[in-house]
């Protein structure tokens, strides 16, 4: 059996992480809220930027080519999965590494390299030997995302996919943040960006009539890399967003358990110093007797 003074350690052990994971729980709070107004400001953007381009694309199908349009095989792929640099997130990591996992399962007759964006899906396929081509660490780590992070991995994207024309597709595997408690692994094609699909009877951006006052291999020369750039600059904020909320939750999860393991350890010593007490007592009232 503990000591007591075991015991008085082990309360005060668990009382320290627990302030500690209070604390994290507070700072994960704070970072969720602005995570969570800047995805709530680039969704309809990114959304709306993916509507109208494809729908054009489709439209001028025929009559317009462009290296980020065109498809092309089914033999290569090239991952780029969004992790956090920082575990004690609950299973936000877990489940996105799952996913694409599963994705790689479904394609074992494919080959495929990967571009992680965050230390976590690094660490996990490089100790399984995945091609790593190029990776992008702490980008993420302070809760915030910037533009230009974005901007530098849409480049590499698109000139890796240009340049090597043996890649037939690119996919981001990201978190979509639905909730605080509910986040949800995605796996969208990147490039060649889709075209939407007309549908009969749909008013659809294609369907509409547009005056291009420049060339259109001009105009999408210039928006369809700045498509890729919105997408991977959502999915990364997507990501934070998600990750804030699991750290979040799992902090909060770890208090309560940190206060109900408290309370079992406190009755245990009470126990124990009743015991210790009682035995005392015994021993004074047979010493006393045996006089």
């Amino acid at each position: 059996m503990a000591s007591l003074l075991d015991m008085r350690r082990r309360i005060k052990s668990v009382k320290n992480t627990q302030q500690i994971t209070k604390a994290m729980k507070m700072v994960a709070a704070a970072k969720l809220k602005r995570a969570q107004d800047r995805v709530t400001a680039a969704r309809p953007f990114a959304q709306k930027m993916s509507e109208v381009l494809g729908g054009l694309s489709a439209k001028v199908a025929d009559e317009f080519s462009h290296p980020l349009l065109d498809a092309r095989g089914d033999e290569k792929y090239l991952v780029v999965l969004v992790t956090a640099d920082k575990g004690l997130a609950g299973a936000f990591n877990a489940n996105v590494i799952k996913a694409t996992q599963a994705f790689l399962k479904e394609s074992t007759d494919k080959t495929i390299e990967m571009v992680p964006v965050g230390r976590k899906g690094r660490d996990f396929f490089r100790r399984r030997e995945m091609p790593l081509p190029s990776e992008y660490i702490g980008l993420t780590g302070a809760g915030q995302v910037k533009l230009s992070d974005a901007v530098e991995i849409s480049e590499k994207i698109i000139g890796t996919f240009t340049e090597d024309t043996s890649i037939d597709k690119v996919f981001l595997v990201f978190t979509e943040f639905k909730t605080v408690l509910s986040q949800k692994p995605v796996i969208e094609q990147l490039l060649p960006i889709p075209r939407t699909a007309v549908e009969e009877g749909a008013e659809t951006a294609s369907q509409a009539e547009y005056i291009y006052e420049q060339p259109a291999a001009e105009i999408f020369g210039k928006l369809l890399p700045k498509q890729v750039q919105t997408q991977i600059y959502r999915a990364m904020l997507e990501s934070v967003a998600s990750e804030q909320g699991s750290r979040m939750t799992a902090m909060d999860s770890a208090s309560k358990n940190a206060g109900e393991l408290i309370d079992t350890l406190t009755l245990n010593m009470n126990r124990i110093r009743q015991a210790a007490i009682t035995k005392e007592i015994i021993e004074v009232v047979s010493g006393a007797a045996a006089a």
